[in-house]
């Protein structure tokens, strides 16, 4: 996801690395923090791959800076993993809050209904953190006040998050 991330920041606008790597962190918030050792590989994958493109500005200072910009072709591969998002995309929240975050890049609502409605497939099918079996456990079914926390917050969430999308979509 964080090439995606990458990918979708440059969409708007080139940028340094610098503050490429702080609206990354930004979304990606403090649970999986950004680290130059994964940030610069991640560019420089998209640079080789014709991604992105490199150039070499004056800096404040005296050190200069490199600012990136999406290439023609990285825009097509933003398009084409925004269509097309891996099932792990769909299922792990903070992979779909990156997708999410560029989905309106689609130009095709059509395009952006079809991943909101994987979405909103995979909210629907009963779930929990906790199993006896493979009956999922609800939050009254857990003794542990910990775990019911989780599976109450979870299921609000899941809720909350199941009504947008029947709002959003036609």
């Amino acid at each position: 996801m964080l090439e995606l991330a990458i990918l979708g920041f440059l969409a708007d606008t080139p940028l340094h690395g610098y503050e490429l790597r702080r609206r990354v962190a930004a979304l990606s918030g403090h649970t999986r923090p950004v680290s130059d050792g994964s940030l610069y590989p991640a560019i420089n994958r998209l640079v080789r791959s014709g991604f992105l493109e490199r150039r070499t500005e004056p800096g404040v200072s005296a050190a200069q800076r490199q600012v990136l910009s999406l290439t023609g072709s990285g825009r097509a591969e933003l398009l084409r993993r925004l269509r097309e998002p891996a099932d792990q995309d769909i299922t792990d929240s903070t992979r779909y809050f990156t997708l999410l975050a560029f989905l309106s890049l689609l130009p095709d609502v059509a395009d952006q209904h079809a991943v909101l409605r994987r979405r909103l497939e995979f909210l629907e099918q009963p779930a929990s953190f906790f199993y006896d079996g493979d009956q999922p456990l609800l939050s009254r079914d857990v003794d542990d006040p910990y775990r019911r926390g989780m599976l109450i917050v979870a299921r609000a969430t899941s809720r909350a998050e199941r009504a947008w999308l029947h709002e959003i979509l036609p």
